[in-house]
C-alpha cells in the first residue's frame, strides 16, 4: 500500500502478515472507500469489536464484502465504565491478530469511521505497531457525515473547528463551547439532557442541530429544540455561533 496508507517505522520479517485498519466510514456501505472495499473483499482474515454480545456494527457496514471463506475474529468488548474488562478484551483481540500475523496472513481489522479519530482500532494498534507492520486505510468520519446530512458548514478560512465528547462534565462543557466558534459534540447518548442543558444556558439552542445515525435508514436530523428526550450512542450534535444552521 502507498499513498495515505501509515505504516510503522520499525522493519519486521517479510515472512510476516500486515495488520490493515480500515475505516468504514459512518455506516451507509456506499461511503465505503475503494480501497478499503478492496482489501475487505481480498481479505483471509477480518476482525472486529462487538459490544457486550451484540452484532458488530463494523461488520454490518462491510458484510457484502466479507467472502464466506474469510476467518472472523471477534473481539467482544463488555460495556462497562471500568477500563479493565475492555482492556483485556483488546489484549485477547491482539493476542489472536498477532497468531495470524505471525503465520503470514495479512489481517484487515474493521473500523467504524475513521481508525484514527475516536477508533477503538487505536488500542490494536499500540499493542502491536511495535512488532507487525501495520497500515492505517482512512474513512469518513461521523462528523463530516453528520454536517453533510444537516447541511450544516463547519468551518471556513480562518474558523475554528472544535470536537468534544459528550460525557465531559458539565463546568467543563460549558467552558469549551463558551470559547468556541463551531463546535460538535459526539458520543450524545445518555448525556443528552446535560448537554442540552448547557447549550441552553449559554442561548446556544437555535445554532444547534441533533443528528442520528446518520447515512443510515433510521437517520433522524432535527433542530435541537426539536430533538428527543433519549439518544443513542451513534448521534451527535453540531453548533455554530452567530447563525442560523437552517438558512
Amino acid at each position: 500500500m502507498t499513498g495515505d496508507a501509515r505504516a510503522s517505522t520499525t522493519p519486521h520479517p517479510p515472512s510476516r502478515g500486515t495488520l490493515y485498519g480500515v475505516g468504514l466510514g459512518p455506516g451507509a456501505p456506499d461511503l465505503i472507500t475503494l480501497r478499503a472495499a478492496r482489501l475487505i473483499e481480498g481479505a483471509a482474515v477480518v476482525a472486529y469489536p462487538t459490544l457486550a454480545g451484540a452484532d458488530s456494527f463494523a461488520r454490518s457496514i462491510a458484510a457484502d464484502l466479507i467472502a464466506p471463506t474469510t476467518t472472523e475474529i471477534v473481539m467482544d468488548v463488555p460495556m462497562s465504565v471500568e477500563r479493565a474488562p475492555a482492556q483485556a478484551a483488546y489484549d485477547k483481540g491482539a493476542a489472536e491478530i498477532a497468531r495470524a500475523l505471525d503465520a503470514g496472513q495479512d489481517v484487515i481489522c474493521l473500523c467504524e469511521g475513521d481508525p484514527f479519530f475516536y477508533g477503538s482500532f487505536m488500542y490494536l494498534f499500540a499493542r502491536l505497531s511495535d512488532r507487525y507492520r501495520v497500515e492505517v486505510v482512512p474513512g469518513v468520519t461521523s462528523v463530516t457525515a453528520c454536517a453533510a446530512r444537516a447541511g450544516m458548514p463547519l468551518a471556513a478560512r480562518n474558523e475554528r473547528l472544535t470536537v468534544l465528547p459528550g460525557p465531559l462534565p458539565e463546568d467543563e462543557l460549558r467552558a469549551r463551547i463558551d470559547g468556541a466558534e463551531s463546535v460538535v459534540i459526539m458520543k450524545v447518548g445518555r448525556h443528552l439532557a446535560k448537554i442540552r442543558s448547557v447549550i441552553e444556558g449559554l442561548g446556544l439552542t437555535g445554532s444547534a442541530v441533533y443528528v442520528e445515525r446518520a447515512t443510515l435508514a433510521e437517520e433522524i436530523v432535527l433542530p435541537l429544540a426539536d430533538a428527543p428526550e433519549t439518544a443513542p450512542y451513534f448521534s451527535m450534535i453540531l453548533l455554530t455561533k452567530g447563525a442560523d444552521p437552517w438558512l
